[in-house]
């Protein structure tokens, strides 16, 4: 790294966080919404570099692509997308790079039944595409079972042994 370019990017980090966000400003072309002191100057310097030096090479960005494709990327689902949800809670919802919902890893596959003995007694939960069937109905979570079996907070996955 050239002297100039070090001594700009050992500046970004005496930067106040309005200071960088006009040096964002100037070096993308663009506002940025993010007031994250750290993530701002990582940019920048990134960008400083990136015009300086050139950027990935074609090379480099394809192999990204490819890695890109084969992981699963985890998203979150805005509050009231499902109607059908109580109060509009959040699910959290695994999705591949496709664009398919994929199973959540944490839970055994659909159909499968969850035995929980608790003060003598028995508990049996069936897992379900879409929540959970517990003494005839479905019920959206493990957390809202356990707290109806015990009349206190739990983790559901902790509860279940999952």
């Amino acid at each position: 790294m050239s002297e100039t370019i070090a001594a700009r990017v050992a500046a970004l980090r005496r930067m106040t966080v309005g200071e960088l966000r006009a040096q964002y400003r100037e070096v993308y072309g663009e506002e940025t919404r993010s007031g994250n002191k750290d993530w701002l100057w990582k940019r920048i310097a990134w960008r400083i570099q990136e015009l300086e030096y050139g950027g990935l090479s074609e090379r480099a960005k394809r192999r990204a692509g490819e890695l890109a494709n084969e992981l699963d990327i985890r998203s979150r689902v805005p509050c009231g997308a499902f109607d059908d949800t109580p109060g509009g809670k959040r699910k959290i919802v695994r999705m591949s790079a496709s664009g398919l919902a994929t199973h959540d890893r944490r839970l055994p596959m659909p159909g499968t039944i969850i035995n929980r003995e608790y003060k003598g007694n028995i508990y049996q939960v069936k897992v379900l595409e879409d929540g959970f069937e517990y003494e005839g109905r479905v019920v959206n979570s493990l957390s809202a079972i356990a707290k109806e079996i015990t009349g206190s907070h739990w983790n559901g996955f902790k509860f279940f042994n999952l």
